[in-house]
């Protein structure tokens, strides 16, 4: 396990809970209650480990993660909580989703991925 030195510290850890594999990344990874004995584990990501035209669909994609915070921010950017910074996060949100949209369209095009699974 490996902490990443990202998240709200005072709040929350955040740790990669597998080794390395494809791709040279993590694909599991915990956030859990920080300051405690014994953490709570507030949720467990699994990542898409292999390219989906040989291992399948196993697991979530960036997209999907980043496709939450920005439904979250849009509900905030919508209420009492609107402000300039949750404004520029959601502006580079959807700029970071749209260039992994055309990564994936990308490779789609080369015929390296597949966009849905038989």
């Amino acid at each position: 396990m490996r902490e990443l030195n990202i998240g709200s510290k005072n709040y929350t850890i955040v740790n990669a809970i597998d080794e390395k594999g494809i791709g040279n990344a993590n694909h599991e990874y915990s956030i859990v209650e920080a300051n405690i004995e014994i953490p709570e584990v507030y949720v467990k990501v699994k990542f898409q480990n292999g390219a989906i035209k040989e291992s399948g669909v196993n697991g979530c994609q960036n997209e999907d993660l980043i496709a939450i915070v920005i439904d979250r921010l849009k509900g905030f950017q919508s209420g009492d909580f609107s402000c300039v910074d949750n404004e520029m996060a959601l502006i580079k949100l959807e700029e970071s989703l749209m260039c992994l949209r055309k990564r994936t369209q990308d490779r789609v095009n080369r015929g390296v991925e597949c966009l849905s699974v038989k």
